[in-house]
């Protein structure tokens, strides 16, 4: 039976280096993004041509008619889902000291990063577990993409910080709930990786990571996280559920 997956944020930065890995090991995709079809159809084609279905289920993970509009999307075009990977996210649209944030901004973020994969993994989740009992034979995975800033402090985007604070927190929730099921739930924490939503900040960062800001002296790439994500999905943790996979070059490693 081929194996599904859907990708939030899937046709940009670390979704679509997920995709990519996910491509190379035949799994079926739906990719999920905001962009109209035809401004995504040159990523669409380039997957197809690992022999692969490719669909795409355009929406806001943080509007509730979009939510059910992807998973409309998902039964009407495959007949179980096998891997739920929330990977979209958006920073704030400017960076302000938390004495300066908004709560415009708040709101914003929280609605997308948090209360967005937050309720698609309740959606997704029930999907998965009546396509198991019809078929126990099929597979079922879901995994969450947050941050090193679900742990690191930076005042200048606390609503960020904030919200994937939270998905960390889902993530050991859903493990809990789902166990029962035989679905395990795990967490990836990126770090500083290259991607159009970093890019703004590159010449910081660049200076950041010459100063040994990483133990790996580099900027982490979207296929960095896509490796992990596919080690997941053949099951190599599979006594592991509810655990965080740190992906940040060493960021985080304590030093004297």
């Amino acid at each position: 039976m081929k194996k599904t997956a859907l990708i939030t944020g899937g046709t940009r930065g670390i979704g679509l280096g997920i995709a990519r890995c996910l491509a190379d090991e035949g799994y079926d995709l739906a990719l999920n993004g905001i962009r109209e079809e035809d401004k995504v159809k040159t990523i669409l084609d380039e997957l197809a041509t690992k022999g692969i279905k490719v669909i795409y289920c355009r929406g806001n993970v943080g509007d509730r008619k979009d939510r059910e509009k992807i998973i409309s999307c998902i039964k009407e075009n495959f007949s179980h889902l096998n891997l739920l990977v929330n990977n979209a996210g958006i920073p704030p649209r400017v960076r302000n000291d938390i004495l300066e944030a908004t709560e415009e901004s708040f709101e914003e973020i929280i609605r997308t990063n948090l209360q967005g994969p937050y309720f698609l993994t309740q959606y997704m989740a029930k999907l998965m577990i009546a396509g198991k009992k019809k078929n126990k034979e099929i597979e079922s995975l879901i995994i969450n993409i947050s941050s090193v800033s679900s742990t690191m402090a930076s005042v200048n985007r606390g609503d960020y910080c904030i919200s994937k604070a939270g998905i960390s927190m889902a993530s050991q929730l859903w493990a809990v709930r789902l166990a029962e099921f035989g679905i395990p739930v795990f967490e990836i924490r990126p770090g500083i990786v290259d991607t159009d939503m970093t890019r703004p900040v590159k010449e910081k960062y660049d200076k950041m990571l010459n100063e040994g800001l990483t133990l790996q002296n580099r900027w982490g790439k979207p296929e960095d996280v896509g490796k992990v994500v596919v080690m997941l999905a053949k099951g190599y943790l599979s006594y592991s559920t509810g655990q965080v996979i740190m992906v940040d070059g060493g960021m985080t490693v304590g030093r004297l």
